[in-house]
């Protein structure tokens, strides 16, 4: 059955007659589409629909979550009289709870987050440019006789939020995505690297032939690759990697780790905790972002916030609960999936550009390594020990010189972010979590000896 606004206010109701105290709905309807080809082949088209809904009652201090995808009147019945018994029997949590109705957001913009335009586009299209794709990064050197295939896909989504305290909204969005991931073989050796790009609207997507030839850029470059001696030198992060780092620092700053004392950022607002380099935005109103929304999982504005300036730690990601766990008000960051109670998420999460350029990054280190990815989880953001197997270029007399393997990179972050030396003017506003070129003056690159 189509699901409405009205028929969620309704179930609602149908709670509070039951005893319920308060509640929200959250439901999430969507389809997808992916086509991948290998070698000129389709290996695989799937399209795929799904849908959710997710009940949360409370009674007094007591709640409980429940979820289905049957959206017929006899399973909703059910899954109100069972919630409500599951409400009913659950302990007590002190800061459960709704927003107060005086915080959530008043109107809802339309951000032109859904693409119409990509359902007019046939399969045979779509499958077509993921085969260009894959064309252009094997045209692009004789050394690339193979693949590991080229992907295109797109999605669209429907999120309608109710709750007991007023709030009631909708919006539809969309995202398109082109990959290609070809193999590179010399003097047998090999190796695969990938590009992709992602963008709300699948008119805007950068070009097949683009795609494919960084790409294959990007694998030639990592043939031949050598090992290097345990050392301390200056690491630069590509753009890539570099947001691994900022999205390292966006879990440090949830509220439910912060809460449970289990990050090493507890306590630190209005403190310099990066170098004055680094300023971050949580920006879900950015045009075009794929992190934007027009209201959180809970029915709060979307608010563009400046969560670190030239260092200064000004605001941590929060949403209701882990925001009274705190004493302090939720920043709006409340996420929900299907089936699940609101967590805290990013949205755009960017650090903002610098003035230098790559190249002039590069330049100014004399011995050091370019990283280009990053292999494991070594990652502790409840200390920021930070160590991770890492794939690159190394840098001598500040020119990319030969690729290098079999490597980790060690510290702190702590200590990272504060020692972030450099930050580049190549960023891309088009990914949720982004950030340009970085530079960090020294780190621990553990090779295969020590120098």
């Amino acid at each position: 059955m189509a699901f409405s606004l009205d028929l969620a206010q309704n179930i609602l109701k149908e709670a509070k007659a039951k005893g319920a105290t308060d509640g929200d709905i959250f439901v999430l309807q969507g389809e997808s589409f992916e086509g991948t080809v290998r070698l000129k082949e389709i290996e695989k088209v799937t399209n795929a629909r799904g849908k959710s809904l997710t009940l949360r009652l409370f009674f007094g201090k007591r709640h409980a979550i429940t979820s289905t995808s049957d959206f017929t009147k006899k399973s909703l019945d059910a899954l109100l009289d069972d919630t409500c018994r599951l409400a009913k029997i659950s302990p007590e949590d002190a800061y459960a709870g709704l927003p107060d109705a005086k915080v959530c957001a008043k109107e809802i913009p339309s951000y032109n987050l859904f693409d119409a335009e990509v359902e007019g586009v046939s399969i045979d299209e779509k499958i077509e440019m993921a085969k260009r794709a894959e064309q252009a990064a094997l045209s692009a050197d004789p050394r690339i006789l193979n693949s590991e295939g080229g992907s295109i896909g797109h999605a669209h989504t429907d999120i309608l939020y109710a709750a007991t305290n007023g709030f009631s909204g909708r919006y539809k969005a969309s995202s398109s995505s082109l990959s290609v991931s070809p193999i590179a073989t010399e003097n047998g050796q090999m190796q695969r690297d990938y590009w992709y790009s992602s963008r709300r609207k699948y008119k805007d997507l950068e070009s097949a032939e683009s795609v494919g030839a960084k790409a294959a850029e990007r694998t030639i470059r990592r043939l031949g690759a050598r090992k290097v001696a345990t050392q301390n030198v200056p690491v630069v992060f590509d753009p890539e990697m570099a947001a691994s780092l900022i999205a390292c620092l966006g879990s440090a700053l949830s509220g439910y780790a912060l809460y449970k004392q289990a990050s090493f950022l507890n306590d630190c607002l209005g403190e310099k905790i990066a170098s004055s380099a680094v300023t971050i935005e949580d920006n879900p109103t950015l045009l075009d972002g794929l992190g934007t929304k027009p209201f959180d999982g809970e029915g709060l504005p979307s608010i563009q916030k400046t969560i670190l300036e030239k260092g200064i730690l000004n605001s941590y990601l929060l949403d209701t609960y882990s925001g009274k766990k705190l004493n302090l008000p939720s920043t709006g960051n409340a996420s929900r999936g299907a089936g699940s109670s609101p967590s805290v998420g990013v949205s755009n999460f960017h650090l903002l550009p610098g003035k230098d350029s790559q190249d002039a990054i590069i330049a100014s280190v004399k011995s050091g390594l370019y990283v280009t990815e990053l292999i494991g989880f070594g990652v502790n953001t409840v200390t920021g020990d930070y160590s991770q197997g890492a794939v690159g270029i190394w840098i001598s007399d500040g020119a990319l010189a030969y690729p290098v393997e079999e490597i980790t990179i060690a510290g702190n972050l702590k200590e990272m972010l504060l020692n972030i030396e450099s930050v580049g003017n190549d960023f891309s506003p088009f990914k949720r979590i982004s950030s340009p070129t970085v530079k960090i003056s020294q780190m621990t690159v553990a090779g295969s000896e020590r120098v």
